[in-house]
């Protein structure tokens, strides 16, 4: 059973077939270049993780994932702080809100902050 915020929430949600035009629209407007040089290392080990972790869930250690999460937190920020608007995850990328969560409390955790302290931080900055 859901509650009355998520069902309001799920109502407000653009329809299926509205975002496939957006995002042919946006592609269309914007072409990407192919990565290169450290981008492209990233995005190969990234894919060699997804296939080695399908394989057994010990595939990366704790101090690789430590490490991993660590450096994307400190690039990911500086990022937002010079302009960027992009989310951590693209769109369309395959991620449950259950991964999300967990990671996202996790994150918190690791930094000794608490739900409402982020509530407070997002109302402040705005994002």
């Amino acid at each position: 059973m859901s509650s009355p915020k998520a069902a309001a929430k799920s109502a407000r949600r653009p329809a299926a077939s509205v975002k496939p035009k957006a995002a042919a629209k946006t592609a269309a407007t914007k072409p990407k270049a192919a990565p290169t040089g450290l981008s492209a290392e990233a995005i190969k080990l990234a894919d060699e993780i997804e296939r080695a972790f399908k394989k057994s869930d010990d595939a990366i250690s704790e101090q690789a994932m430590q490490a991993l999460m660590g450096t994307l937190c400190r690039v990911y920020s500086a990022q937002v702080e010079n302009g960027s608007k992009y989310t951590p995850i693209a769109e369309g990328r395959v991620v449950s809100p259950t991964g999300v969560m967990v990671t996202a409390s996790g994150l918190l955790r690791a930094a000794n902050l608490a739900v409402f302290e982020l509530g407070m931080w997002q109302s402040w900055t705005g994002r």
